[in-house]
């Protein structure tokens, strides 16, 4: 049955409210995203202390990048079932070639200067990576989060071609098969609202764990430029990092 003709009287068959659609949504979204960071941790470390191993792992993310969803699904059905699974294990590999060399560019870019003062510090190896590297790489970090919940968000809908495992999605279909085009416009302006939302909400984290950051991209452009431009910028960095640790 199609239900009322109201943007949010949904058909019978998709078994789940609204409310219901978005937390699954999100679930299927949100879920890779974390995934992909856990993965891509270790992966971009291994390709910062391991320069060679940067290119083959660039390639492997982007050919699997390449592989169309659908296609992705159809090969992982005989293994997942039909499941959210099935959705999450492509979306996750999707992140990767966005989340590593996020963080391969971010941790490179932490100055020498800084990390020859860690290291007179005493900081292991383990302790420079996760005390200075990752804390001065976290805007380039969260750049590349934010690109890969945007698109987390918006590729979940592809997962309505496996049988309602798409999320808000699923409405696309619905909407074609009741003709009821408004089930479409609460679909596609409810999955674009969620992208927005979760991108503020990453710009706000962002923010909260950067506090040393200029506010506003022309304060950020202007520190970049003094930071090129004076060499005494990097010695100050140092201080600082030698003082919070203490």
């Amino acid at each position: 049955m199609s239900g009322g003709n109201g943007y949010f009287d949904l058909p019978s068959d998709l078994q789940h409210s609204y409310a219901g659609l978005i937390g699954i949504h999100l679930e299927e979204s949100l879920i890779p995203v974390a995934a992909g960071l856990v993965l891509s941790l270790p992966i971009a470390q291994l390709c910062v202390r391991y320069r060679w191993a940067y290119p083959p792992v660039l390639w492997i993310t982007t050919v699997l990048y390449a592989i169309p969803s659908i296609a992705f699904f159809v090969f992982l059905i005989d293994y997942t079932g039909v499941s959210q699974t099935t959705v999450e294990i492509p979306l996750t590999v999707y992140s990767l070639v966005v989340l590593v060399p996020a963080i391969v560019d971010g941790i490179r870019s932490v100055p020498a200067e800084t990390m020859a003062a860690s290291e007179a510090m005493g900081f292991t190896a383990v302790q420079r990576y996760f005390q200075v590297q990752l804390p001065l790489a976290v805007p380039a970090i969260f750049a590349g989060l934010r690109v890969a919940t945007v698109s987390s968000i918006s590729l979940v809908s592809v997962g309505t071609a496996i049988g309602n495992q798409g999320g808000l999605g699923n409405l696309l279909g619905d909407a074609l098969t009741y003709h009821r085009y408004n089930l479409a416009v609460t679909s596609v302006v409810t999955i674009a609202l969620l992208a927005i939302v979760f991108d503020g909400l990453l710009i706000g984290l962002r923010m909260l764990l950067t506090p040393w950051l200029p506010r506003g991209s022309g304060a950020a452009r202007k520190a970049a430029l003094a930071a090129a431009v004076e060499p005494e910028a990097g010695a100050e960095k140092a201080a600082a990092l030698e003082g919070a640790a203490r």
